[in-house]
């Protein structure tokens, strides 16, 4: 059988088993696993011979994947993760949220703006946008109706906050896509910083654009706070600031690398939580547990994707891809925009990580082949994985607010509140793709 062939059924196979909710890595390590195989018994204008493909396809898995977990880039990944739970443990995440809540109650729509906050500064650090929206929802969904929020903007607003953390540092989209695009991983943490920050002041006005439309869907807080509570507030948030400091500011500064920076924060949120007593024994084994399951889980999808993209290579379908859109003669443009519809697409129907390891190793070349900056177009389609999680109609963070409330919310409710934001994300994403400085300012600057 002709290798494209076999190249072009297995993307499908592993399409097909991920819109089937399969996961990740037990899909792409299956499908790449048995096509590798085929490619090595069933020779062109031969009979299938599987004693003979048997050693060569075991060999190049097992060097696939050896290699791949021994890769030195992969060690921040365990290193931010444990840094995230420890935060999040420790309380700096919430103190985000329970700061601006202080110094926003009293605009229009002002809890809804400081859940956005409190969201993208939670999912930023902690570096999980579900996690955010299961936990964040618990505690800003019931804040907002008691102040008499609709349910809309309430559940909406949480939802898409917790997306920031995709773009917003440390995030391990960026990690998974530096290492498969052998990019710079802390270019492409600073690449995303403004693009996030301007996602984040787009939320923002929508809320103030949606409360101005409808006043009663966010009434104004009667709470008042004195300046000594403001500054109180303020002051607490400052373990997230270093947080900051030490991955933005070490990166662009040239004191860190990205996985220098991961070890220096892990020890910061440590050391700030066992210090303060808001850190026991108790939390601590709790955070290295579910670090240890989650880099377990993220590792094991990592191998798969590894064969995956050994296997991609080995058929060379990119090259039949490249080639065929080549004769099609389509503009940069064109093309950038046929990318762009199919993430939108795929990002309804599959979780970031999966929709991102199907399609790099065809994408990616066709970008390299236009001249395009690969950590600008890391941006761009991390942008298009975020807006994937609230897009309908399968937006995993609709999905996890709506199974965390108290109270019973339809998800039809939240997706319409969402829709709002979504508006905004789509004039974020034309701006990221129009004017590359946006993503590229930091990154070009970097010292």
């Amino acid at each position: 059988m002709d290798p494209s062939t076999i190249g072009a059924i297995g993307f499908f196979a592993a399409l097909a088993l991920l819109m089937l909710r399969v996961p990740i890595a037990f899909a792409l390590m299956s499908v790449a696993s048995v096509c590798v195989l085929l490619v090595f018994s069933w020779r062109p204008g031969m009979d299938p011979n599987f004693t003979a493909g048997l050693r060569p396809a075991v060999s190049l898995i097992e060097k696939s994947v050896f290699g791949f977990i021994h890769s030195y880039s992969l060690s921040m990944i365990p290193l931010f993760i444990a840094a995230g739970h420890l935060a999040y443990h420790s309380r700096i995440t919430t103190d985000i949220y329970d700061s601006a809540r202080v110094w926003m109650s009293r605009l229009p729509g002002g809890l809804a703006m400081a859940s956005i906050v409190g969201c993208g500064g939670f999912s930023a650090i902690t570096g999980s946008s579900l996690a955010c929206a299961s936990a964040m929802g618990r505690i800003c969904v019931p804040e907002m109706r008691r102040f008499g929020y609709s349910k809309e903007i309430a559940t909406s607003s949480v939802a898409v906050g917790g997306t920031l953390g995709s773009l917003i540092p440390p995030s391990v989209l960026f990690i998974v896509y530096g290492i498969f695009t052998e990019t710079s991983i802390s270019r492409l943490f600073l690449a995303g910083a403004l693009p996030g920050l301007l996602t984040l002041v787009g939320f923002i006005i929508t809320v103030l654009i949606w409360v101005s439309l409808r006043p009663g869907v966010a009434p104004r807080v009667e709470e008042t706070y004195s300046r000594s509570d403001r500054i109180s507030a303020l002051i607490k948030t400052w373990p997230a600031v270093m947080l900051c400091v030490i991955i933005i500011g070490g990166i662009y500064g040239g004191w860190f690398t990205a996985t220098e920076a991961a070890a220096v924060s892990l020890v910061f949120a440590a050391g700030f939580g066992l210090l303060s007593g808001r850190l026991g024994w108790r939390q601590l084994v709790e955070s290295l547990r579910e670090t240890a399951h989650t880099t377990a889980s993220l590792f094991l999808i990592a191998a798969g994707a590894k064969i995956f993209v050994s296997f991609v290579s080995l058929t060379g379908v990119t090259g039949y891809v490249v080639d065929a859109v080549a004769a099609a003669e389509l503009s940069n443009g064109m093309i950038l925009l046929c990318i762009v519809v199919i993430y939108l697409i795929m990002g309804m129907f599959l979780d970031p990580l999966g929709t991102m390891l199907l399609t790099l190793p065809f994408v990616v070349p066709l970008v390299e082949n236009m001249g395009y900056d690969l950590i600008w177009f890391g941006v761009v389609v991390v942008k298009l994985l975020e807006i994937g999680l609230i897009s309908p109609p399968l937006g995993l963070n609709v999905f996890v607010v709506s199974s965390v409330v108290r109270e019973e919310v339809a998800v039809h409710t939240i997706f319409f509140g969402v829709m709002k934001f979504l508006v905004m994300d789509l004039i974020v994403l034309a701006l990221i793709v129009a004017f590359p400085i946006i993503s590229l300012l930091l990154p070009g600057s970097m010292g």
